[in-house]
């Protein structure tokens, strides 16, 4: 989802509410992008062409698409090279280690909480998506399966009502969701749905340790599933 891609902070400097809009949409969209411009897992150029096809499927015009396109650079999704385009980012194997070192701090604390003060319909709310992770898993839905698997720790944020945690953790999955979407196989997609699922059950169940062990195992498993040596700077 956008939350998952883009921070609410970067959409402050945006006077009008169609771009607000437009940058929630495009970033939304991202994952799926991402898989285009990605052919044999090298960045490519969003030259002209590209980015008149952005703001032709979204109907918006090219000055609105690269300014979208900047907000994104901020997130570290694209790099923008002067002269030369934007490029899908290249996490490097420190940066990946870092990003899930960091949200392995985040969480653990956040799932404690939310066992904490979860209501009955918030947990029907994370059932849900399991739902929806499951389908998307089994459907072979890459895209789908990324955003939906990120979004899955947004969610428990964006249920505690806290926007600076939901805001924090939005933007360390959305430098994640790269690193996934090029190196996550359908087993590890299918083990990381099957995890959600145990960490659901320990929070229905009332067990705050329970659910940041689980919490913190699957996400060691997530990066220990990478093959961070895959990792290399791409030159476009």
């Amino acid at each position: 989802s956008l939350t998952s891609l883009v921070g609410n902070r970067y959409l402050q400097h945006y006077r009008s509410q169609a771009s607000r809009e437009f940058i929630r949409t495009l970033a939304n969209h991202l994952p799926a992008q991402v898989l285009g411009f990605i052919p044999g897992r090298v960045g490519r150029s969003t030259h002209p062409n590209a980015v008149q096809k952005l703001a032709d499927q979204f109907g918006v015009s090219r000055t609105l698409v690269r300014q979208a396109l900047y907000r994104l650079s901020q997130n570290r999704l694209i790099k923008i090279e002067p002269a030369r385009g934007a490029f899908v980012a290249s996490p490097t194997a420190d940066e990946a280690r870092q990003v899930f070192e960091v949200r392995r701090m985040l969480e653990a604390g956040m799932v404690r909480s939310f066992v904490q003060h979860a209501k009955a319909s918030d947990i029907k709310t994370l059932q849900t998506h399991m739902a929806q992770e499951k389908l998307a898993v089994q459907e072979g839905d890459v895209p789908g399966r990324t955003e939906l698997l990120g979004d899955f720790h947004v969610c428990m944020a964006q249920l505690m009502h806290n926007d600076v945690l939901a805001q924090l953790l939005s933007d360390l999955i959305s430098r994640s969701a790269l690193i996934t979407l090029m190196y996550q196989s359908s087993t590890a997609a299918a083990h990381s749905h099957e995890e959600h699922e145990a960490i659901v059950r320990a929070i229905k169940a009332r067990d705050a340790n329970a659910a940041a062990v689980l919490l913190d195992a699957h996400l060691c498993h997530v990066e220990d599933a990478l093959n961070l040596s895959q990792y290399h700077s791409v030159t476009p």
